[in-house]
C-alpha cells in the first residue's frame, strides 16, 4: 500500500485546549511536548539511535540483571556483547539485511542482547511463545518465513526440521559473546546502511478475535515509540525496572528496548513458573531495589490480594514507586484497592497495540494517576478520531466510538497480508483499533471494551470487562470472565466463568444475584460456570473466543 499522505495540523486556535479536538476535523490531538525525534529520512536503525544517547562515561549501575540467579550485566559488556553479536550474525551465520530471525526463548539477559544485534544489522526479530506446542509454532514460521531461529534447548525441538537454529544456551552461542574487539570495531559497523522505514521486528498480533497475523514494525515505529520526552524529570539515582511480562510481546520488548536507551537497569524475572508468584516477585523488587515494576492485569490483582493479606509484602519493595500495568483493562475497583494496599506508589496505566507498537497512549505525573478508569492522554505525535462503528460519524468529547490512530507508531502492515492490511489501515495512515472507547473534555481516553466482543443482548450492549470488573469486586471470586452465548429471541446472552476463591462456598444462584442487584435487567447474567481456571494469553487477556465455545458446547449438550 503506498505511504500514508502527511496530515497537515489544524491552526492551533482550532484545537481546543483542554481535550485536543478540533471540531472542524473531528480529530483529537496530543497535548503532550514534542519529542526530539531525528528526521525520518536519515539512515539511522534503532539500535544506533539508542545506544547514541547513552551517556559518555557509560553509567556504573548494570544494564541487565537475572533475577534467579542474581547475574548482572554491565553496560560496557551490554555493548561490548551488542556489537560482538552483531558481528558473529553476520560472519558466522550468514545474516543480511531484511532476514527474519524466529526467537523463540523464555526471560533472560541474553534476549535483549539478540534482539539489539539482531536489529543493528539490519535482520527482522520475530519473536514467540516458548510455551505454544510445536503446530502452533509451525504456523507462526509459516507466517514470518524466518531464515535462521534462535531458542533455548527446551524449545528448539519445536521448531520446523530445516530450519537453521542456534541454541542460547549453547556454548556456541556463548561464544559469539566473546568475540574479540577486532571482529567488530567501527568500520565493520558502520557497512549495513539501515533505513528508518526498513522492518525492524515482526511481531504476532493476539490472535484471540481471529487467526494470528504477523504486524511489521519499522525502526522509526520503534524510536518513536521509545523516545523519552523531553523535560521529564531526572531521577537522582538511576531507575530500576523489573519486568514479569515475557519477552516475546510488544508492552515488554518496548519496556525492554525503552531501558537500555534510558540507561535504566532492567531486572529479567526468569524463575520457571507456571503462574505469577506475587509474593517472590515482590521479594525479588526488595533484593535488586526496584523503583518500576511492569505487570499485566492478573499479576496486578495478585499482588494486591497479597498485600492485603500479608503487610509485610508492601514492606518487602520499599523502593518501589512505580507500577506499570498494560495489555488489558483494570477494573477500577483494582485501582483503588492497589491505592490503599500502595499508598506511595503510583499506577500508571497504559493503552496501546502490537499494530502500534506498544502504548500511544499512557498516565504521566501524580495528577493523572489519581484518575481512576482512564488509560491517560494521547502521546506525542498522536491523532484520534472517535468513530460510530455504523455511521462512520465522528463523534466529539464524551460520546463511545471505535478508535481510530494515526501517528509515526502506527506499524508498516501485516508481513504478507494486504488484505488484512486494507481492513486495518486505509491510505491515509488510519488504523482501525477495533476498541470501543471515548476522550473526555480533559483528554482522558477511556476504553469501555472490544468492539468486536460487545454482547448485544435484545438490541442492547452489554460490555463484558464491565461485568467482569462486577464480577471480580466479590470477596469469594478469584478470577471472572464473561462471554456471549447464542439466543434466538435476545440475540444474544451473558454467561460467566468464575473461579472461586480457596475454600469458598460460593454457587451459581449467588453469583447471579450478586450482578442482578446492581446492573440493568439486560446485563444479567443468564448461566453461570464454576471452573479451576480462565484461559488467557500471555499478557492476561482473556480467551473468549476459546470460553464462547466451551459455553456453547456445555449449554447445548444439556439441551
Amino acid at each position: 500500500m503506498p505511504p500514508p499522505c502527511p496530515a497537515m495540523p489544524p491552526p492551533a486556535a482550532a484545537v481546543d485546549p483542554r481535550s485536543g479536538y478540533c471540531a472542524a476535523t473531528g480529530t483529537f490531538h496530543s497535548l503532550r511536548a514534542p519529542l526530539p525525534l531525528p528526521p525520518p529520512d536519515r539512515p539511522l536503525s534503532f539500535p544506533a539511535f539508542a545506544l547514541s544517547r547513552l551517556p559518555s562515561p557509560l553509567p556504573p549501575h548494570p544494564a541487565l540483571l537475572d533475577s534467579a540467579t542474581g547475574e548482572a550485566v554491565t553496560f560496557p559488556a551490554f555493548l561490548s556483547r551488542v556489537r560482538a553479536l552483531s558481528a558473529a550474525l553476520r560472519a558466522h551465520l550468514g545474516v543480511s539485511p531484511g532476514d527474519v530471525a524466529f526467537v523463540v526463548a523464555p526471560p533472560g539477559v541474553h534476549v535483549p542482547v539478540l534482539y539489539y544485534a539482531l536489529m543493528a544489522v539490519g535482520a527482522v526479530v520475530c519473536p514467540a511463545n516458548p510455551a505454544l506446542t510445536a503446530g502452533e509454532i509451525s504456523s507462526l514460521v509459516a507466517l514470518s518465513k524466518p531464515s535462521v531461529a534462535f531458542a533455548v534447548e527446551a524449545a528448539a525441538g519445536k521448531l520446523p526440521p530445516g530450519l537453521n537454529t542456534v541454541l542460547l544456551d549453547s556454548p556456541r552461542f556463548l561464544s559469539f559473546l566473546q568475540l574479540q574487539e577486532r571482529h567488530h570495531d567501527d568500520a565493520t559497523d558502520n557497512v549495513v546502511i539501515i533505513r528508518q522505514s526498513d522492518p525492524a521486528a515482526i511481531l504476532y498480533s493476539s490472535g484471540t478475535t481471529g487467526r494470528a497475523k504477523a504486524a511489521v514494525l519499522t525502526h522509526r515505529n520503534l524510536i518513536a515509540s521509545a523516545a523519552t520526552p523531553p523535560g521529564s524529570p531526572k531521577a537522582t539515582t538511576p531507575e530500576v525496572m523489573m519486568l514479569t511480562v515475557p519477552l516475546f510481546h510488544i508492552y515488554s520488548i518496548m519496556c525492554c528496548l525503552r531501558a537500555a536507551l534510558a540507561a535504566h537497569t532492567l531486572v529479567l524475572q526468569t524463575a520457571r513458573r507456571r503462574r505469577f508468584d506475587a509474593a517472590a516477585a515482590m521479594a525479588a523488587a526488595g533484593r535488586f531495589r526496584v523503583t518500576r515494576l511492569a505487570l499485566a492485569p492478573p499479576s496486578l490483582l495478585a499482588v494486591v490480594r497479597a498485600a492485603e493479606e500479608d503487610e509485610s509484602v508492601v514492606a518487602r519493595a520499599a523502593t518501589l514507586q512505580t507500577v506499570t500495568c498494560g495489555g488489558a483493562p483494570v477494573a477500577a475497583d483494582l485501582v483503588r484497592r492497589f491505592m490503599r494496599a500502595f499508598p506511595s506508589v503510583r499506577l500508571l496505566q497504559g493503552y496501546g497495540l502490537t499494530e502500534c507498537t506498544g502504548s500511544f497512549c499512557g498516565v504521566i505525573g501524580v495528577d493523572e494517576s489519581s484518575r481512576i478508569g482512564t488509560v491517560g492522554r494521547l502521546s506525542w505525535g498522536v491523532e484520534a478520531k472517535i468513530v460510530h462503528p455504523e455511521t462512520r460519524v465522528h463523534l466529539p468529547p464524551g460520546l463511545p466510538g471505535e478508535l481510530w490512530v494515526r501517528g509515526p507508531f502506527v506499524m508498516k502492515g501485516y508481513y504478507g497480508d494486504k488484505d488484512s492490511t486494507s481492513v486495518i489501515l486505509d491510505s491515509e495512515g488510519w488504523l482501525r483499533t477495533g476498541d470501543l472507547c471515548y476522550i473526555d473534555k480533559d483528554g482522558f481516553l477511556f476504553v469501555v471494551d472490544r468492539l468486536k466482543e460487545i454482547i448485544k443482548c435484545k438490541g442492547y450492549q452489554v460490555p463484558p470487562a464491565e461485568l467482569e470488573h462486577l464480577l471480580q469486586t466479590h470477596p469469594d471470586i478469584e478470577e471472572a470472565a464473561v462471554v456471549p452465548y447464542p439466543d434466538d429471541l435476545a440475540g444474544e446472552l451473558p454467561v460467566a466463568f468464575i473461579v472461586k476463591c480457596i475454600g469458598s462456598n460460593l454457587q451459581e444462584v449467588q453469583i447471579k444475584e450478586f450482578v442482578a442487584k446492581q446492573v440493568v435487567h439486560y446485563k444479567r447474567l443468564h448461566r453461570v460456570f464454576l471452573v479451576g481456571s480462565i484461559p488467557k494469553n500471555a499478557t492476561g487477556k482473556v480467551l473468549r473466543k476459546d470460553l464462547a465455545k466451551v459455553a456453547l458446547h456445555q449449554i447445548s449438550s444439556k439441551l
